[in-house]
């Protein structure tokens, strides 16, 4: 009790437990104790990590990186990606009440300001639309090519996003996080699941002809993790530089140089380990060395058949389509030949001009768009075609298609163009563990509010996890006090989109 006394010793006065504790409370004592805490904590984690090595739930709950936790549907992603907030309502959500309504107010929202101003009335879609294959889904006829697909596609028509800014946007959409700094998608499943081809990266990056998209590499970024799972950028515009040894020097020399130069880099690894770039630099020059054989191969659409290059539109005399083209058929050869993740892109940053190098539209979308739907719709359409006839998406390659947020069913004041719309847009999957022809979620009768089964980029990535073999909620990586998810601490699957 605190007015207890103890009992004197060798004839002195009684010493209360308060004074006891201010003879102990001294600077020194204070930082000793605190130094034995800290010890204690690190001793207790140190066991809960034995206790739990040697439960009897180990076995059901460990993962090690490299496989999959379960059996997979999929095994690569393509993640076709067009940055500049590709609007849902005149491409893939159809709203007959835009039509009956054009040109009112929308209802509620007479005054709203959205992210770059005030928004007038209600403005139809510039095209029409049409109802395609058996599901009779309706879709834009400014994409008369992938109409065709409508059956093999399940649609997320209820999409929301935490920004209304295209760099987080995009940042999000990539990594689950609106700021710079976390792993991409990209570099979360090489991470988990290692590589199908040892020669080839496992994840590899696109961007367009017309430039990177908004936040350029960080959309590829490893992040926290390793850097040697970051994305490695190659295009068809971007030769692979440096593949092939100088004149003069011959196979044996060049096997020698490299023997010894690992024998350099290892040593030097070895005395730092922390640091995880000098390991990925090491591992970079490593598949640098086995891609001078693979890459060229791999990216070599010139070996490919004239009837396969017409199909893909290599050929056309608009210069950004054609290029994209290259890419998209660049992209086939890689996941058929076993990379892990591709991510293509299909325009760029924004520019001085809006709309001109993305989907972002806002003062003249009839124009924008009849400038990139015919670039992203026959060579999009043409790499689903082909992936599906060679099996490709029966058991290997699952298919996303992305855009950072939506567009507002208004148009801007003063403008034929809409506002960025972070609450409703549609995103899209294809291929391996999909099933295919339907729709879920829906967005409010203009478009403007996703209302209906409403998804977000954690779920969309909790889907894809899943089809790839892997719990989203188990896939973690400790930094910074605490065990960060490619889903942070949401996501639930989308098991109505599964087959």
């Amino acid at each position: 009790m605190s007015n207890e006394t103890n009992a004197p010793r060798n004839g002195t006065a009684p010493v209360s437990n308060m004074n006891r504790a201010r003879q102990w409370l001294n600077r020194r004592g204070f930082f000793g104790d605190v130094a034995a805490g800290i010890i204690g904590v690190a001793l207790m984690d140190l066991e809960r990590g034995t206790a739990y090595a040697a439960s009897g739930t180990q076995g059901e709950k460990a993962w090690q990186p490299g496989r999959p936790q379960f059996t997979p549907k999929a095994r690569q992603v393509l993640h076709l990606f067009c940055p500049g907030a590709a609007s849902h309502i005149d491409l893939w959500d159809y709203k007959p009440a835009l039509a009956q309504y054009d040109g009112t107010p929308l209802p509620g929202a007479e005054a709203f300001f959205s992210f770059q101003g005030k928004n007038g009335n209600l403005m139809k879609s510039p095209w029409p639309f049409v109802r395609a294959g058996q599901s009779g889904k309706p879709i834009t006829t400014m994409l008369p090519h992938m109409a065709r697909h409508v059956d093999d596609i399940a649609f997320l028509h209820g999409m929301v996003s935490r920004t209304n800014t295209h760099g987080p946007g995009c940042i999000f959409m990539n990594t689950g996080f609106v700021r710079e700094g976390f792993p991409s998608a990209g570099a979360w499943v090489g991470y988990a699941l290692g590589s199908l081809n040892d020669n080839l990266p496992r994840f590899v990056a696109m961007p367009d002809v017309r430039g990177e998209p908004p936040n350029g590499k960080a959309n590829w970024s490893a992040g926290f993790l390793p850097a040697a799972y970051q994305a490695v950028p190659m295009s068809a515009q971007q030769a692979i530089r440096n593949l092939n040894p100088p004149p003069g020097i011959g196979d044996s020399a060049e096997r020698a140089a490299r023997a010894y130069l690992d024998k350099l880099n290892r040593r030097y690894a070895d005395s730092h380990a922390e640091n995880s770039e000098l390991a990925a630099r090491v591992a970079s020059y490593e598949l640098a060395a086995r891609m001078q054989l693979a890459a060229p191969e791999a990216a070599g659409i010139d070996r490919e058949p004239a009837h396969i290059k017409a199909t893909y539109g290599i050929d056309d005399p608009n210069p950004l389509k054609a290029a994209y083209a290259r890419n998209c058929l660049m992209a086939r050869r890689f996941l058929e030949r076993g990379v892990r993740y591709v991510s293509l892109y299909c325009a760029s940053r924004a520019s001085g001009v809006d709309g001109l190098l993305n989907w972002d539209a806002h003062k003249t979308l009839k124009a924008d768009y009849e400038r990139h739907c015919p670039i992203f719709d026959q060579p999009t359409a043409a790499l689903l075609s082909d992936l599906k006839a060679r099996g490709l998406l029966d058991d290997d390659v699952l298919v996303l298609w992305t855009t950072e947020f939506g567009r507002m069913p208004t148009h801007q004041e003063g403008t034929t163009g809409r506002d960025h719309n972070p609450d409703a847009f549609t995103c899209w999957l294809m291929g391996a563990g999909i099933k295919g022809g339907t729709s879920f979620g829906a967005t409010d009768d203009f478009g403007r509010k996703s209302v209906e089964n409403v998804t977000t980029v954690h779920d969309l990535y909790a889907t894809v996890l899943h089809l790839l073999g892997i719990d989203h909620e188990r896939l973690t990586y400790y930094f910074n006090g605490t065990n960060r998810r490619l889903t942070d601490v949401h996501g639930h699957v989308i098991r109505e989109i599964l087959a």
